[in-house]
């Protein structure tokens, strides 16, 4: 029943965005290159990001891809994103008082594809900086918001270790996964370069045509290798247990606390990679994909 709900969707999705596609096209007609800044203007709302993913999985079987991909900075305090936190949420989940900037793809011609985003929180400290200058914000905690693809849960029921830099004209994340069976069995990287940035809505548009879409056929292309290569396909949870999200939940606290079960691999984070201060919400995403 499952996969006819997605057959569905995906010919809905492809209808809509083949429709939502010609109109942008028609509205791009009139535009005006003027509207983009090359300049490095760090006061737009929207800084743009080109560079590589790559994924490498160690168990059950070997397997690891990359792929190109473009990504959105977005200052949640000048363009709040409602499908996301929000700035004050992401604030009090980090306890920092500063900006909130959100890394992700946008939706595109009616549709979203968000494997991972990423929330950096950024603290500001009286009397930091130089003279004159007033305090300035520093990187304080990053916030991952992984969508667990196809059942379109936000997630962790793996334990995450992340080591992300402050974004600038260069842009870096590391994670390492732990799954509590698998152990140490995924990393995934981020190198993305600034390209430029932009406060025109159909350039935005036009610079992630397709973006989501892209990577969803990504996805479950590598997902087919994986099954040729004879890995088991794993049922939604709530197959297993009706208590799956308690379940998860859980194991969340136990991680907090430091006691897991007997014989669980837990994981190991270097000092700067957040290992301290977890936080694990379970959300519902928009249903199959997003």
């Amino acid at each position: 029943m499952e996969v006819v709900f997605l057959l569905c969707s995906a010919m809905s999705t492809f209808l809509t965005s083949s429709l939502l596609s010609l109109a942008l096209a028609i509205r791009s007609i009139p535009l005006c290159f003027s509207c983009l800044r090359f300049d490095g203007d760090r006061s737009a709302a929207v800084l743009l990001y080109e560079g590589r993913v790559r994924h490498a999985r160690r168990r059950p079987v070997e397997h690891a891809f990359e792929y190109s991909v473009r990504y959105a900075l977005i200052d949640l305090d000048g363009s709040p994103q409602p499908s996301h936190l929000s700035a004050e949420r992401a604030r009090e989940i980090a306890g920092t008082n500063g900006p909130v900037f959100l890394l992700t793809i946008p939706e595109n011609v009616g549709y979203q594809q968000n494997p991972l985003s990423v929330y950096y929180c950024y603290d500001v400290e009286e009397g930091k900086g130089e003279e004159g200058d007033g305090p300035k914000p520093s990187l304080k905690m990053c916030i991952a918001e992984v969508t667990n693809t196809p059942w379109g849960e936000r997630d962790m029921q793996g334990n995450w270790c992340m080591l992300a830099d402050a974004p600038g004209e260069n842009l870096s994340l590391v994670i390492s996964v732990q799954h509590p069976t698998l152990g140490n069995y995924f990393t995934a990287t981020l190198r993305a370069k600034r390209v430029l940035s932009s406060s025109s809505s159909i350039f935005l548009e036009k610079f992630f045509w397709l973006m989501p879409h892209k990577v969803a056929v990504w996805i479950y292309w590598q997902a087919f290798k994986l099954w040729w290569k004879n890995t088991k396909f794993l049922d939604h949870p709530k197959y297993a247990s009706s208590r799956y999200k308690d379940d998860a939940a859980r194991r969340d606290r136990e991680l907090r606390s430091g006691n897991s079960r007997q014989g669980e691999d837990l994981p190991t984070c270097s000092a700067n990679m957040f290992p301290r201060d977890r936080w694990c919400q379970w959300q519902e995403a928009p249903w199959p994909w997003s």
